[in-house]
């Protein structure tokens, strides 16, 4: 690309630095084009100088369109210039082509209003392989507004003489050896100065005196005897009190009729407000908004400059993937100004557990990375995520109510595992969902076959997105007996997922389905194919039970489920207590008010609520009794070890008895042995179910035990 003019040039800059971290140059340059206050051009050295390319600056400068004007569509260029200008403006541009020299000049157009205005046009022209010039590049810009003023300072000194005096920006005359010659008072005012007499005298030295970085008055005289002139020297000063200013100078040289240089003049703007908000800027393109941590962007400049330290032989440093476990149900289900303030609260705690030197920062949503500053040992992080376990765990007040979460950590070592940034972060990631599946609330360090596994858990979940549309997931049923005369009193459906390589266990993917939040699309599935399987039972003649369906926290969270559990019976026509939803302690806890409300809407139509694993989340009995309840079903945990744990026995049976206490059904789950049987009867629990009858079947095997309701398990056998 040809070269650029120097303004351009330096504001081209100047706008790199505002941007700061934007690589893309050429939109960077397509931005600046069109917001530059004129118009770049690219033309042909023919006879009407045919424009190629003009800037979008072309509309405010002429009236007419960059499409207007390019190749002379509509009118070209140089027929806007005025008729007493067009052969200066030839004669000097030509011999300036001639002279391979770039051309500077003013003159008048007509805009398309026919409005006559000045211009100043700087180019060159541009030469081909063979030296000779094919092209022409330029900038045009608007200077009526100058040339009315230069034309008013010509008709009269006394009136320079006042603006000088009275201008808001800072002016000044000044030579390499003698400092400052004139100043304005406005300068003087910026400077700190009660007068210019005062600051000519007392800033003799403005290298030493003025400028904060050492050195910058002698790189100011290096650009002006270079080039002539500068634009936006952009500088730090210490004002006659001592506080430090942010200036930019504009200034010439003045050469007498030798080209002997007189001195410098030039201009001052205070500009401390602007690089405080291009500081805002800065600090908003790297920071996070609600935390104020370092976002992603500035995480990966921070983790490059770490890497780059270990290439040349730094020591180790540890990347640590935090994620935040039951973030997403609480953002859910007590709205996102909760969740906004759990964050500010995560944020203190992971910075309270850093050492000086380490970066916090938010990746995003709910995952936290800290980069462990060099040198770090495997041990060390393994304390350090042990600080943030505990730190995270502990109670804290959001929204009026006391909440509790846990944090899954992943750590991965810098170079041991790997120097390039993304590995690390996906490293960490990886171990980071490994904490996950081993329960969460813990720290994993990165193993080479989790990447796998994250590879393994991202097919998984690209699968399951297609899974509902595909029909993949079926229901299998399990059946549900009375104790007292071992009858089928109910059912329960339970999802599979059916996949050409074989089955999946629901183990494996209703906990990615709950994270992702495809758990609300699966679950209204399952709502629905439950339910139109009850009502073909029913049509065809079988005795009516319950069937019961397992809600996930995010659909009694999300939206309102029981509008939709009546929209949906009535569409199928099945009555309300055909219905059994199943909750658990955790999910009805995490937001008990909304829960209560939304749970005792579902009563009201007739559909039956049942707490499901009870015993095994953190209810209190005061809230418990809020609920409208019709059973409890004991965790499988509890009813497996009756005949071997006596605290699994003590509990069983504590639930039983508060149960009907409470005037509630109790469920018991996971029967298998006769011994286990017996002892739930001897307890009077009400109702069982288990593999001890028979394990989940399919809808057609299901019917055909209603329609054998004499079946009686031996309470003997095995």
């Amino acid at each position: 690309m040809p070269a650029l003019p120097k303004l351009f040039r330096r504001r081209h800059r100047t706008a790199a630095t505002i941007i700061g971290s934007l690589r893309d140059r050429e939109q960077l340059l397509s931005r600046l084009l069109s917001n530059l206050d004129g118009m770049v051009y690219r033309g042909r050295n023919d006879a009407h100088w045919t424009l190629d390319f003009v800037s979008e600056g072309c509309l405010a400068l002429t009236g007419y369109s960059p499409q207007e004007l390019r190749r002379n569509a509509r009118v070209s260029y140089e027929a806007l210039i005025h008729p007493d200008d067009r052969a200066r403006v030839r004669r000097v541009i030509e011999a300036s082509l001639a002279a391979r020299c770039r051309y500077e000049l003013e003159y008048r157009i007509q805009r398309a209003a026919g409005e006559w205005r000045w211009v100043w046009e700087r180019g060159c022209g541009v030469c081909s392989a063979s030296g000779e010039v094919e092209a022409l590049e330029g900038i045009i810009q608007d200077i009526t507004d100058r040339k009315h003023g230069e034309h008013a300072l010509r008709e009269a000194e006394l009136r320079f003489r006042n603006i000088f005096e009275n201008a808001i920006e800072g002016m000044f005359q000044s030579s390499p050896e003698a400092g400052y010659l004139t100043v304005n008072p406005a300068l003087a005012r910026l400077y700190g100065y009660d007068s210019p007499e005062q600051l000519i005298e007392q800033l003799r030295d403005i290298d030493q005196q003025l400028y904060v970085e050492p050195g910058r008055r002698t790189e100011f005289i290096r650009q002006m005897q270079t080039h002539g002139e500068l634009t936006n020297f952009e500088s730090q000063v210490y004002r006659r009190d001592g506080s430090v200013i942010w200036i930019s100078e504009n200034c010439r040289c003045v050469r007498d009729e030798y080209g002997e240089l007189r001195y410098f003049e030039g201009t001052v703007e205070a500009i401390t407000d602007r690089k405080q908000h291009d500081a805002e800027i800065r600090y908003r393109a790297t920071h996070d908004s609600l935390t104020g941590l370092p976002n992603r962007a500035l995480l990966h400049e921070m983790l490059q400059q770490a890497t780059a330290g270990v290439e040349r032989g730094g020591a180790e440093f540890a990347v640590v993937f935090i994620d935040i476990d039951q973030f997403k149900f609480i953002n859910d289900s007590l709205g996102h100004a909760a969740g906004d303030e759990l964050l500010l609260v995560m944020t203190q705690r992971l910075l309270s557990c850093v050492r000086a030197g380490d970066m916090v920062a938010r990746q995003g949503g709910d995952e936290f990375v800290i980069v462990l500053a060099a040198p770090v040992s495997a041990a060390e992080a393994q304390r350090i995520g042990g600080r943030i376990l505990a730190s995270v765990a502990q109670p804290c007040a959001i929204a009026g109510r006391d909440i509790s979460v846990s944090c899954s950590i992943g750590v991965t070592l810098c170079p041991t595992d790997s120097r390039a940034v993304g590995d690390l972060l996906r490293n960490a990631d990886a171990a980071m969902y490994r904490a996950k599946e081993l329960g969460r609330n813990n720290v994993q360090f990165f193993a080479a076959d989790m990447n796998q596994r994250l590879t393994d858990r991202l097919a998984l979940l690209t699968h399951l997105h297609r899974a509902v549309e595909r029909g993949e997931f079926g229901l299998v049923y399990e059946p549900k007996y009375d104790l007292a005369t071992l009858e089928i009193i109910g059912v329960e459906a339970l999802i599979r997922w059916h996949t050409p390589e074989g089955t999946i266990s629901p183990v494996d993917f209703i906990p990615l389905a709950e994270e992702t939040g495809l758990i609300l699309p699966i679950g209204e599935w399952v709502l629905r194919a439950a339910c139109e399987q009850n009502r073909r039972w029913r049509d065809a003649g079988l005795p009516p039970v319950p069937v019961a369906v397992n809600l996930s926290r995010r659909q009694l969270a999300h939206g309102d489920i029981a509008t939709q559990v009546a929209v949906l019976l009535d569409a199928i026509g099945l009555p309300p207590d055909g219905l059994e939803l199943e909750v658990t302690e955790s999910m009805v806890m995490q937001d008990a008010e909304k829960s209560v409300a939304m749970l005792r809407r579902l009563h009201a139509m007739g559909v039956q609520i049942a707490m499901d694993d009870f015993g095994t989340g953190y209810s209190n009995l005061s809230n418990l009794k809020r609920f409208p309840l019709h059973c409890l079903k004991i965790d499988k945990s509890f009813v497996q070890d009756v005949g071997a744990d006596p605290d699994a026995a003590a509990i069983t049976k504590a639930i039983i008895s508060l149960a009907h206490i409470l005037g509630l059904r109790t469920v018991a789950e996971g029967v298998e042995t006769v011994e286990q049987l017996e002892f739930l009867r001897e307890n009077r629990c009400d109702e069982t179910q288990g593999y001890y009858f028979t394990r989940p079947v399919t809808a057609e095997a299901f019917a055909r035990l209603l329609q054998q309701q004499g079946f009686r398990p031996a309470l003997t056998g095995s």
